[in-house]
């Protein structure tokens, strides 16, 4: 019998379900005589008069659930690894304007040192060489009539291990022979002809020690020369800043 319904094989229609339940109850009567109605079969509805998509379609909602899921996820961790990079940028950022900041105090401090410095050193220059100018006849003069009152005058413009060995020197060596030869030695820091600053001048200076190069004259009487001898020197003087003010240090005859 030829297909009316255009549907393929093993596809029953509607119809055909019904003319087949009559044909069933029609053999059963035949055979019992007692007519039972007829059962309604339940058939699995169709998908599509029930508005749903079939099963190979219904995976699509999942696919873009998982999809959106994944971009979220994707996006969280973007938004994650962009925070973490701002945050190494703000790091770095913050690191080199505390070392710019940490530089420029290290500058201001070794400037302000400096500075420091150079202004205790202008004041040493300053101060050691009047110091210098003052002791400089104290300590290069004396007079045999008053040895003991003008050598304690000159350790009065000494310090340290030179004050020492001044002691011992004028006390085993120059008394004696002063003492002998009736010696007087007046010493002077030389002046301009026109009068005006003692030549003096100095050579290097810190906050605590100076060196100062002297002009000396030095007139000495005695009795193994004839009238006065002058003696024209140039003395290098080193000088120590100490408690009680500059003093001298060191003398070398140049």
């Amino acid at each position: 019998m030829a297909n009316l319904t255009g549907r393929g094989p093993g596809v029953t229609s509607p119809g055909r379900r019904s003319m087949a339940a009559a044909a069933r109850a029609a053999a059963k009567r035949t055979a019992t005589g007692v007519v039972e109605p007829e059962k309604p079969r339940l058939e699995a509805p169709d998908d599509a008069s029930q508005g749903r998509q079939p099963d190979d379609q219904q995976a699509g909602p999942v696919l873009y659930a998982d999809g959106a899921v994944a971009g979220a996820v994707a996006g969280a961790a973007g938004g994650a690894a962009g925070g973490a990079a701002g945050g190494r940028r703000r790091g770095a950022v913050s690191a080199v304007l505390a070392v710019l900041v940490v530089a420029g105090l290290v500058a201001v401090a070794v400037f302000g040192s400096a500075y420091l410095d150079g202004r205790q050193a202008d004041t040493a220059r300053v101060r050691a060489l009047a110091a210098a100018r003052k002791a400089a006849p104290v300590v290069l003069s004396y007079d045999y009539r008053r040895l003991e009152k003008d050598f304690a005058t000159a350790r009065g413009h000494l310090t340290g291990s030179f004050r020492d060995e001044y002691r011992r020197t004028t006390t085993a060596v120059v008394a004696p022979t002063a003492k002998k030869y009736q010696g007087v030695v007046r010493a002077t820091v030389v002046k301009p002809p026109g009068g005006g600053v003692p030549a003096a001048s100095v050579v290097s200076a810190s906050p605590d020690r100076a060196v100062v190069l002297l002009f000396v004259n030095q007139v000495t009487r005695s009795t193994q020369i004839a009238g006065d001898r002058v003696d024209l020197n140039r003395v290098r003087m080193t000088l120590t800043l100490t408690s009680e003010g500059w003093k001298v240090s060191a003398v070398d005859a140049l």
